[in-house]
């Protein structure tokens, strides 16, 4: 019986085994774990943002004659410089850009609307025989805008080297007084938007997944004012048969300044980073 008891003992042990042993840790290694890759970086998207600037306009000479009665010329006339006209500038921008895939190419559309404070003040003195003319001239740009195609590379994922132009516009106005050693004075002034074209070219830095820094060059030209006619005073108070005719302000300016963009989806839809095993 003893003999018997032991040889149950031992079978009920051996088909207990295979359930203990599954009960056991596993020897087995851990899993590879292999992260999936980011997304490649990428400029395609839209964008909006701040700058601030400097501009100035480039030198060049005022011009201007003087009419006696029936519209004859009466020799009076004047040319003199520009006046150092800058100041502060500053704005907001939008655009769009798309970068060709597994390429560093990327083109784009930009419109930007500026503030600014460009005015300056000149003044000179006009050749006649035995009177001589005086003048000042007050010329002001008080906003301008853009609207320009970009074309650029990635020199690296992150860093974008870019030209652009296209069409500008804004408002220009002058203000030219007119007064003689004959006692004789007049003044005239005109001011309306302006069009024209602009061209440069920058470096935009994407610093943060949504955020770029950029610093750019524009030179504009807007069209020069038409001039304007009119009538001298007499020292008396009334109105002479002299005219006066100013020629057009140019309004050729150069830019500089640095921008902040924010980047609607840089990188496209985001994707987590997984484990592979």
């Amino acid at each position: 019986m003893k003999t018997i008891s032991a040889a149950g003992a031992l079978a009920l042990v051996l088909a207990a085994a295979p359930a203990l042993a599954a009960d056991l840790p596993s020897q087995k290694g851990a899993p590879a774990f292999v992260a999936l890759a980011a997304p490649a970086f990428s400029w395609t998207g839209l964008y909006g943002g701040l700058n601030i600037g400097y501009s100035w306009l480039e030198s060049y000479r005022l011009s201007g004659v003087e009419f006696g009665p029936g519209g004859a010329p009466t020799g009076v006339a004047w040319n003199y410089p520009s006046a150092d006209i800058d100041g502060v500038i500053g704005g907001g921008q939008i655009g769009y850009n798309y970068q060709f895939a597994n390429s560093g190419f990327v083109v784009g559309l930009e419109a930007d609307f500026q503030g600014a404070d460009l005015s300056g003040q000149t003044q000179g003195v006009g050749s006649n025989v035995g009177y001589f003319p005086v003048l000042t001239t007050r010329h002001s740009i008080d906003w301008f805008g853009t609207v320009r195609g970009r074309i650029g590379y990635a020199v690296t994922p992150t860093i974008l080297v870019y030209g652009t132009g296209g069409f500008a516009y804004g408002e220009a106005s002058s203000r030219f007084t007119y007064w003689d050693t004959a006692g004789f004075w007049g003044q005239g002034s005109e001011s309306d938007i302006r069009t024209g074209w602009t061209a440069g070219g920058g470096v935009e830095w994407a610093f943060m997944p949504n955020l770029s820094a950029k610093i750019e060059y524009l030179y504009t030209e807007l069209d020069a004012g038409r001039g304007f006619w009119f009538n001298q005073i007499t020292p008396g108070g009334a109105v002479s048969a002299f005219t006066s005719q100013q020629r057009g302000v140019q309004n050729h300016f150069h830019t500089i300044r640095v921008g902040l963009n924010y980047h609607l989806d840089l990188f496209g839809a985001p994707a987590p980073v997984v484990a592979k095993y």
